[in-house]
């Protein structure tokens, strides 16, 4: 079967790669139909690693998708062929002490899609547990669904800062990450989110999506701008979202008085954390690391139309040129969000 695959660092390829995966008892096998691509795809493509994560074989890249379901194992009741899905990549030990915690997430054996040694589903066909997949309704597309895993991100990340209605919120950068997590911070009741970047293209994606303020940070002070905002008092919550060591360091700067702030974006390198900026203000600090028990709010709110991912899909390009379409992604061009691919039926 025909995958795109990563040969090595820098060299993508798409070949027939054959992989025999088992239908067990619970299991379902899914045409993936959209697949986004992710920036940790990006960078196993450029940089070959990530962290302790190293391309040491060729591997297959994707794992945000939604498809259609092929195939049922034996003890599968909730699913049937046909029907319309998206699949939670990250698969964890059940007898782990952290996934019989609830905390699955951060399960140590966790295996997670196109993160090495584990293949993508840029392919034909993946077999997946049926507990890990999500049935479709009708009014949410592929190209919505194949959204759910990076939206799920923000959705997690808001409920850890514990949002009430009427917060204002600060997310630090406009990529993908950075605006499901407006959407999200939105949907879970803030009056407004100040967005900051440097990419005014993404900023003015940000200000259609709802109250949103945005700030060219390469113009005016992120933290002047919230002040201005805020009466002086500034944010109830501080989403960081970046990764970048600059922004990452000064988050405590736009902060209200007992407010929180949510590390999402993960820095390259260690950042500087300024501890007595974040005492004086008795901020309580939380940390993200992908997402836990929220795929079905995602499906949910966007099946509502609580959530529209629709403005943050900005090219889509047809399986046969995905070499091209990393190619376009790993350029970062400006105003880009989410490059999906869309696969053959």
């Amino acid at each position: 079967m025909q995958a795109l695959v990563l040969e090595e660092k820098g060299r993508l390829a798409l070949r027939d790669f054959p992989i025999e995966e088992t239908l067990g008892p619970r299991d379902v096998r899914i045409a993936p139909k959209v697949v986004g691509i992710c920036g940790s795809d990006v960078h196993y493509y450029t940089h070959g690693g990530i962290g302790p994560f190293v391309v040491r074989a060729p591997m297959i890249l994707g794992h945000e998708a939604a498809g259609i379901v092929t195939e049922v194992g034996a003890d599968v009741r909730e699913f049937r062929i046909g029907d319309r899905v998206c699949m939670e990549p990250g698969l964890p030990d059940p007898a782990g002490r952290a996934t019989r915690l609830g905390l699955y997430n951060l399960d140590p054996a966790v295996r997670f899609w196109a993160t090495p040694p584990i293949h993508g589903v840029l392919r034909p066909s993946v077999v997946h547990p049926a507990d890990f997949t999500f049935k479709l309704p009708d009014n949410v597309s592929f190209a919505a669904a194949a959204m759910v895993e990076p939206l799920a991100v923000g959705v997690h990340a808001v409920t850890k800062a514990r949002v009430k209605p009427g917060d204002v919120a600060v997310v630090i950068g406009a990529g993908p990450i950075g605006l499901v997590t407006v959407l999200a911070a939105l949907a879970a009741g803030c009056a407004r989110v100040i967005v900051s970047d440097i990419d005014d293209a993404k900023l003015a994606i940000a200000a259609k999506l709802g109250a949103v303020t945005p700030v060219n940070v390469g113009e005016r002070s992120l933290a002047e701008a919230v002040m201005a905002e805020t009466d002086g008092w500034g944010a109830d919550i501080v989403l960081e979202c970046s990764g970048n060591a600059k922004a990452a360091a000064d988050v405590f700067a736009t902060l209200c008085p007992g407010g929180v702030v949510v590390y999402v974006g993960i820095p390259l390198e260690p950042i500087r954390y300024d501890v007595a900026a974040g005492q004086i203000k008795e901020a309580r600090v939380e940390h993200v690391f992908r997402y836990a028990h929220v795929f079905p709010r995602c499906v949910a709110m966007l099946a509502s139309g609580a959530i529209d991912v629709a403005p943050l899909i900005t090219r889509t390009f047809p399986f046969a040129d995905s070499i091209e379409a990393f190619d376009f992604a790993a350029a970062a061009p400006r105003g880009e969000v989410k490059v999906q691919i869309a696969m053959p039926d």
